[in-house]
């Protein structure tokens, strides 16, 4: 784990988003996004104060709870006395990071789309803006990620993430890139919106030669989803590894790998 250095003076940083952030000595945080709470908690045991309800990992995690990611209770945070929130500008609210900074607390926000820009902003917010030293597992991860080679052809992959509507991958996502890197681009990463609602018609109709069902945000399983998709090869993955950006990306290009070579055709019922 990596301890924090030599207390800074108070000093200002622009975040991902380019936006100055003030920031004293840090020794309280609150992150409003799963990926973040497990990176700086892996990292610094002890820092962390705050989290949403949907921050699952570490196990164990024993900090207060403010909430959701898009309804996280601003009275509780402020309440919190954090030196800094952490957030993400897709997972979090503009008007909820207002309402913070208007109440006096420092927030850094995010903007991850690529593995090259999860790898940089991680290093950023815990050496730059957290002030601790680099952690060992940034170094795995990007050093698992650096061995990556695709196994044969590509495969152009549906990539669901909803149900009921569907909705996929669509353009500039994190997990859209880290499947190409696999070998498994998503077929609709040239689409105008980053995460579509298209007709399952319109979907099967497009030609994929694989379907991606993660387990989260939809929970989908091997009975739920791949009957969507008659005669298509379907791997079921982990969706924390697929779309968390932390110490799971060291184990991730592994894990995913195996799942995707693991994939079965799913036909209808009774063929």
């Amino acid at each position: 784990m990596a301890q924090p250095r030599t207390p800074h003076a108070p000093r200002t940083l622009p975040d991902d988003l380019g936006r100055s952030v003030r920031i004293g000595a840090v020794r309280r945080v609150v992150s409003l996004v799963p990926s973040l709470t497990e990176a700086v908690a892996v990292t610094a045991p002890g820092l962390l104060v705050g989290a949403t309800d949907w921050c699952t990992h570490p196990a164990g995690l024993a900090v207060a709870r403010v909430g959701g990611t898009k309804n996280p209770d601003v009275r509780r945070i402020v309440a919190l006395a954090p030196d800094l929130v952490l957030a993400n500008e897709e997972e979090n609210r503009l008007s909820d990071l207002d309402a913070l900074r208007a109440a006096g607390v420092p927030v850094w926000v995010t903007e991850i789309r690529t593995l090259e820009q999860a790898l940089t902003s991680l290093d950023r917010m815990l050496t730059g803006a957290c002030g601790l030293a680099r952690p060992g597992w940034l170094d795995e991860a990007e050093a698992a990620w650096r061995g990556v080679r695709p196994p044969g052809q590509p495969l152009r992959a549906v990539v669901p993430v909803w149900r009921r509507p569907w909705m996929v991958l669509g353009r500039d996502t994190f997990a859209g890139d880290l499947l190409r890197r696999l070998g498994a681009p998503p077929l609709h990463a040239a689409h105008p919106e980053r995460y579509p609602a298209l007709a399952i018609g319109e979907l099967n109709a497009s030609g994929p030669e694989l379907v991606v069902l993660p387990d989260e945000p939809y929970r989908f399983t091997a009975e739920d989803g791949p009957e969507a998709f008659p005669g298509v090869p379907v791997a079921l993955v982990s969706g924390r590894h697929l779309t968390w950006y932390g110490p799971s990306l060291a184990e991730a290009p592994a894990l995913l790998g195996a799942q995707l070579a693991r994939r079965a055709r799913h036909c209808e019922p009774g063929t």
